[in-house]
């Protein structure tokens, strides 16, 4: 299911983007190996290919089911469903809490008749509300953890009030679910190799770790390496390097284009303040995406406060604000031609946006003056 999936992808295509920035921008300067960051980049390629793994394993599918079959009416479902997303995502990143349990929506709704739209769009904000809370969560994180040389404590304490604070919102718009009854089956899930999955699970468990810097990610990606060759080889094709090759490009054009004196003096008075930093991640991440944002505005700023927030919150609002929204949207919209869908997406995240930013600017006043 999920080798189907995948391909609704569009890191392709904002690859082909990216690369042809990298072209355009090195006729300003020459690029460097220099500017990529080679920790994000393996711990990226570590955690979506153990992440694969037990997707065929079919852990979470399994742990879902089991819940979601004690669940009779639409309201209590949809909870069930957002709030699976919601936690899964600071563990798996928000893409694959998408592409795991959006399916399973879609799956029930077709079971029980009823349109998930809403239910989706609760899923896409679900996932990138609850990735904000961990470096692992979602690239941005990951990225920006590593190169500000954050602590676990110090993410932690950032993100964790906008956290708890969407949260509640999700359980305010779920209560907008209709509250009907449902009947529908799903078939037991078993585990395929509980040996396989206790393994991956430690492997996840160390790639955690390295993460946190507490293990050299170059022995952790050598680990996996030798893993996945001698037990399930044929993952490596499955790995999104789309995905990789455009923060490999990200990070290439970030490196070319502040050598512009003018471009980098423009940011970095923009970014001066930790309130221009704030607002300006978010409204640069309603047109370029939250993570190319990221990677941009850290190269100017020491604000690393306002940039993780700004980002994260920031990946609310348009359709392209996160590409997690983009993979809802696409899971949805191939089974279901719901022409209000868009509208709907738009009005709660701009809602969702527009309520989140000015809540968590009043909240952390002291350090976004």
């Amino acid at each position: 299911m999920f080798s189907q999936i995948r391909r609704i992808y569009l890191h392709d295509r904002l690859f082909s983007i990216s690369f042809l920035l990298v072209v355009g921008s090195s006729f300003i300067a020459v690029p460097k190996i220099e500017y990529i960051d080679w920790r994000v980049i393996a711990c990226l390629f570590n955690i979506s290919i153990i992440l694969l793994a037990l997707d065929e394993l079919q852990v979470l599918e399994r742990v879902s089911i089991n819940i979601l079959q004690r669940c009779h009416d639409q309201r209590r479902l949809s909870f069930i469903l957002v709030a699976l997303t919601f936690v899964s995502s600071m563990f798996i990143t928000n893409d694959m809490a998408l592409l795991t349990f959006v399916p399973i929506t879609l799956i029930i709704a077709r079971k029980a008749g009823f349109d998930p739209g809403f239910t989706v769009i609760l899923q896409a904000l679900g996932a990138n509300i609850g990735s904000s809370l961990t470096p692992l969560g979602n690239p941005q994180n990951l990225f920006l953890y590593n190169y500000y040389q954050l602590s676990l404590q110090q993410f932690l304490m950032i993100m964790l009030p906008f956290v708890v604070l969407g949260g509640a919102w999700l359980c305010l718009l779920n209560r907008r679910t209709r509250n009907r009854k449902l009947e529908f089956e799903l078939e037991t899930i078993a585990l395929v190799s509980r040996r396989k999955t206790i393994l991956y699970l430690g492997l996840f468990a160390v790639i955690f770790l390295s993460v946190l810097r507490l293990i050299d990610y170059r022995l952790v990606t050598v680990m996996v390496l030798m893993a996945v060759l001698i037990m399930d080889r044929h993952l490596f094709k499955r790995v999104d390097y789309c995905l990789l090759g455009t923060f490999v490009c990200f990070f290439i054009v970030v490196g070319n284009l502040s050598q512009l004196s003018w471009l980098s003096s423009f940011f970095s008075q923009a970014c001066l303040s930790s309130s221009g930093s704030f607002v300006g991640s978010i409204i640069l991440s309603q047109f370029i995406s939250n993570v190319p944002s990221a990677i941009f505005l850290a190269h100017f700023t020491q604000q690393w406060e306002a940039i993780l927030l700004g980002v994260n919150v920031g990946g609310l609002g348009t359709l392209i604000a996160s590409m997690a929204s983009v993979i809802a949207y696409r899971l949805y919209t191939r089974e279901f031609k719901n022409p209000s869908y868009l509208k709907c997406f738009l009005f709660y995240n701009v809602i969702s946006l527009l309520i989140l930013s000015i809540a968590m600017y009043w909240l952390t006043t002291s350090s976004l003056a």
